[in-house]
């Protein structure tokens, strides 16, 4: 619960930072793609870590295998592919500093595939809650039915 709590905090003063910071020299505030790239990183994990507590939510509930968790675990979805996009163009921002070592970029770029696999392993995850829904709801009818007949 701190983690939902304090995360909020952390980002809102990372972003005022980077959006309020200006050049020391002519005070002109410089929107450079890492600082936009890093914003952008910023709101998809908050996404998920939003969506993350959500479910955390229904799960305490019981009432997670029901349709309405379908959004939330779509919304981490979506976060996931997007903190990989966004890798992805951290990657292609420092490319051209690396040519000496290009290694670092294919490392870079092996890390992204590696966030598209946590996403990969999510929508897993995902279709197995679509089936224990469908079980809940296939026992819930037979329930129904046994009721009818007693």
């Amino acid at each position: 619960m701190d983690v939902l709590v304090g995360t909020p905090f952390v980002q809102t003063l990372m972003v005022w930072t980077l959006v309020s910071a200006s050049d020391p020299e002519d005070g002109s505030l410089p929107l450079t793609p890492l600082r936009v790239i890093t914003i952008l990183g910023t709101v998809s994990v908050q996404v998920a870590v939003v969506r993350v507590g959500r479910l955390m939510t229904m799960v305490r509930r019981g009432t997670v295998f029901s349709p309405a968790a379908f959004r939330y675990v779509d919304g981490v979805i979506g976060a996931i592919v997007a903190a990989a996009l966004v890798w992805f163009a951290v990657t292609l921002v420092n490319a051209p500093g690396q040519r000496d070592d290009p290694g670092v970029t294919l490392i870079m770029g092996g890390v992204g595939v590696a966030i598209l696999g946590v996403a990969l392993i999510v929508l897993v995850l995902r279709m197995l809650l679509a089936q224990a829904v469908a079980r809940d709801v296939e026992a819930s009818q037979l329930q129904a039915g046994l009721d009818g007949v007693i």
